[in-house]
């Protein structure tokens, strides 16, 4: 668990929109992180890890909607990739893992939100994310200042699931 909460601490620290506010304390990035490894057990969370030589270098998480009407779809959640390890394409790699257990569950609709100008926007678009909308002021940065946030979805192959 700590890799993992140094990992937060160092996302929020270099101002990832995720949710969080700088500064971070450990404390509370490991509390973060035993509600994840809840929402996992309940299966309601998957939880993808990049490690190189036993250290935690990048993570993403598939959160499951878990209402019937709902299944279908998940969100690609809290992509994050320390800064030691960035420009060495860590993000991709997470996204497609995350992509291919999101099909072995049956999921067919990714959704995602990012900051608009980040480095996940260009990335989303990049990968054929479709941009469904924007809402200004959405979310604070660790400034103060209140920024739009970018909404995609992925439509997934998914051979389980009948055509309608």
């Amino acid at each position: 668990m700590a890799g993992l909460a140094e990992l937060l601490v160092d996302a929020v620290d270099s101002g990832a929109s995720i949710g969080f506010m700088p500064p971070l304390e450990l404390g509370e990035a490991e509390a973060y992180w035993r509600g994840v490894f809840d929402a996992m057990r309940a299966g309601e969370r998957e939880l993808i890890v990049v490690l190189e030589q036993g250290a935690v270098l990048g993570a993403v998480q598939l959160m499951c909607e878990m209402r019937a009407n709902g299944r279908h779809r998940a969100e690609a959640g809290k992509l994050f990739v320390h800064r030691r390890a960035r420009r060495r394409g860590l993000a991709r790699v997470l996204l497609a893992e995350l992509e291919r257990v999101a099909v072995g569950r049956g999921i067919t609709l990714l959704l995602m939100d990012t900051r608009k100008g980040g480095e996940a926007e260009r990335l989303c678009e990049v990968l054929g994310y479709t941009r469904w909308g924007e809402v200004p002021e959405y979310a604070r940065s660790g400034d103060g200042t209140l920024h739009t946030t970018v909404f995609f979805y992925q439509r997934l192959v998914n051979t389980n699931v009948p055509k309608q």
